[in-house]
């Protein structure tokens, strides 16, 4: 019987094997790693991403931006365009050391024609759901680049648009602000068709005119600034004179009222002691002087007399008067504390005077003791005590 030849397998066979099989595997993970990465894409934050297909019926632009973060998307018909939602700075000026070397500044012209150089500062930001209209239109997403071609000439329009209609003194002067706010209500009319949102539109440093106009304007400034000065001197003084004016009629109402209450302090005095003095005459009978020269009297005569004894004496009949007593009664009355008002009928007779208006009886004597009688009144002698 013949015998059936055995076949062996090599070590060399198999190990071949195995290798192309590691091989295969790798170019598989590395495969699906390319896929993988030319895939998928991530949105950075502050980023909007527009899917843009390149193939198909449907070539065109999305209408529905990407949210931020992985998007997976086919790279042989599709593309994916990033847009910067954040808020971009751009300055046009005419500084070699801002922004760029050349002079970016814009020129405008005002209602006389005079040019007016400005450096202008913008920050501005796309809106979101504008993006893909903002791509389709002009096949851009760097803002930087479209600022400074799109953005710049609508500002410069604006500028010219709002200018033309004001005079260089007021854009040069106080109607800076309202240029300003004027050019931005343009832009967004423009602007905001396209997305584009202006957050701030500033003037930086001074206006830039020509030397003839500039010196003008200052002169005009300049008078302007010394009216207003002369204006405030001349309100300063007529302040300061009303002020003196005032003072000096305080002044003079301040002395008339002194002098009013000095005058109606005399006469209250003067009234008073022509009511005292009133008063004494009234009340000052002859029997009230004849006992007060008595009562004074130190009993002495005189040396050398002749005639009858020269003791005081007085004529009742003129020292006497009719009313004498109702005056001092209603005098009295007056000048009485908590007194009241005389009442009509007559008054009481005042203290001291002689009961019925008489007078009382007048005291003289001799050197013999003999009884006193009333001592005549040498002729033209007046009554002791009148007034």
């Amino acid at each position: 019987m013949a015998k059936i030849p055995s076949i062996k397998f090599g070590r060399s066979g198999g190990g071949a094997g195995a290798a192309r099989g590691i091989a295969l595997g790798l170019l598989l993970v590395l495969a699906m790693l390319f896929v993988a990465c030319t895939t998928v894409t991530r949105i950075d934050a502050a980023h909007v991403g527009i899917r843009v297909k390149l193939a198909g019926s449907n070539r065109g632009v999305d209408d529905i931006p990407v949210v931020t973060g992985w998007v997976f998307y086919n790279p042989l018909t599709e593309q994916i365009v990033q847009f910067p939602t954040s808020v971009q700075n751009v300055v046009w000026t005419a500084s070699s050391h801002e922004g760029r070397t050349v002079d970016e500044s814009i020129t405008f012209s005002s209602s006389e024609g005079v040019n007016v150089g400005a450096d202008i500062g913008m920050s501005f930001h796309i809106e979101p759901d504008k993006a893909p209209h903002l791509y389709l239109r002009f096949r851009e997403n760097d803002l930087m680049r479209l600022a400074d071609r799109y953005v710049r000439n609508a500002v410069r329009e604006a500028f010219n648009s709002v200018a033309s209609t004001m005079p260089v003194q007021e854009i040069y002067g106080s109607g800076k602000t309202k240029l300003i706010h004027d050019v931005v209500k343009e832009l967004e009319l423009v602007l905001s068709k396209d997305g584009i949102r202006i957050d701030q539109l500033t003037i930086n440093g001074a206006l830039r005119l020509p030397e003839n106009v500039a010196a003008a304007i200052n002169q005009a400034m300049e008078a302007t600034q010394k009216s207003i000065q002369a204006e405030n001197r001349v309100r300063q003084v007529r302040a300061e004179a009303d002020q003196a004016i005032a003072t000096a009629r305080g002044a003079a109402e301040s002395a008339r009222e002194r002098a009013r209450g000095e005058a109606d302090a005399l006469l209250i005095r003067a009234r008073a002691e022509a009511k005292a003095n009133t008063i004494i005459r009234l009340s000052t009978t002859p029997a009230v002087l004849q006992y007060r020269a008595l009562e004074r009297w130190n009993g002495r005569l005189p040396a050398m007399n002749q005639g009858p004894l020269p003791m005081l004496t007085f004529d009742m009949k003129s020292a006497l008067d009719k009313d004498a007593e109702q005056k001092l009664a209603a005098l009295l009355e007056e000048t009485a504390p908590g007194g009241d008002a005389a009442t009509s009928g007559g008054a009481a007779p005042a203290p001291g005077a002689a009961p019925g208006g008489g007078a009382a009886p007048g005291a003289g004597g001799d050197d013999g003791g003999k009884g006193a009688k009333p001592a005549e009144k040498p002729a033209g002698q007046a009554p002791a005590g009148a007034p």
